[in-house]
């Protein structure tokens, strides 16, 4: 039986919150972000998950492995402001038992 992950993440005004994410509801880092309310309605998430604005990019703070960027998200990285070397789209991250441990920042809104 799957159960909830610890994710740290640290919101746009550097307070950090060590969440339980599910791992049985098919989410994405982006929609634990949201369900949390850890950034503002309307900053995050904007294009729905489709890896189309950038405004879901945090930082990867931990060495969880995670899986391997998909070209959708590398395109949007390479347009976004504010990357880094460890920048991800959170949508594009799934809620897995394998992120147990995460911890992120998410960047800037602007």
């Amino acid at each position: 039986m799957e159960q909830d992950v610890n994710i740290t993440i640290i919101d746009r005004e550097g307070v950090s919150h060590t969440i339980e994410a599910p791992t049985d509801m098919a989410m994405n880092l982006m929609e634990v972000v949201r369900s949390y309310e850890l950034a503002p309605e309307g900053t995050i998430g904007i294009c729905g998950g489709m890896a189309m604005c950038a405004s879901c990019q945090c930082y990867v703070l931990s060495d969880t492995l995670l899986p391997d960027m998909q070209d959708d998200e590398e395109a949007m990285l390479s347009e976004a402001f504010h990357v880094k070397d460890n920048s991800r789209l959170g949508c594009q991250l799934r809620i897995t038992q394998e992120l147990e441990g995460l911890k992120v920042e998410l960047a800037p809104a602007e």
